[in-house]
């Protein structure tokens, strides 16, 4: 799996059990998964269709750090299956838990809404750096960039 974001709970995060709003975990896995996706298929032109169920396996805290993971599961024609982890890290053991884990798919749209396919190419270039790199996105390094 990918890490995709890291985020840090905040007072306006914690509802009346002193525990991060499940809605806000939701819409934290919404917001990775978009960008991810839309990384994947050179557009910004997807959207979310469907979740598939949540558990809440563990609570957070003010000041845990989340750390958000995800994986293609599959391309469809026009449509894009992730998994999604969100996981608490303990920054003196490195060790994570996971929170909450989930699967989201997304359809790729036109400017009008109309789904359209999702390229060859995409997948096969996602296929090539899962193969080569076991991961969908590269970072400036491996690229080949050198960084500024």
């Amino acid at each position: 799996m990918e890490l995709i974001t890291t985020y840090i709970c905040k007072e306006f995060d914690i509802g009346i059990h002193n525990n991060m709003f499940g809605g806000r975990l939701m819409s934290l896995i919404d917001d990775a998964a978009g960008g991810y996706a839309a990384q994947l298929c050179d557009t910004p032109l997807m959207v979310t269709i469907k979740f598939d169920e949540f558990v809440f396996k563990k609570p957070v805290k003010v000041g845990s750090i989340l750390k958000i993971y995800g994986k293609v599961v599959k391309f469809g024609n026009t449509s894009l299956e992730l998994y999604m982890e969100i996981r608490k890290h303990n920054v003196y053991t490195g060790g994570q838990e996971i929170v909450t884990h989930t699967n989201v798919t997304f359809v790729r749209i036109d400017e009008d809404g109309n789904a359209v396919p999702i390229s060859d190419h995409v997948r096969a270039r996602y296929d090539f750096r899962f193969k080569e790199f076991g991961k969908g996105l590269l970072s400036i390094e491996e690229k080949g960039f050198s960084s500024i």
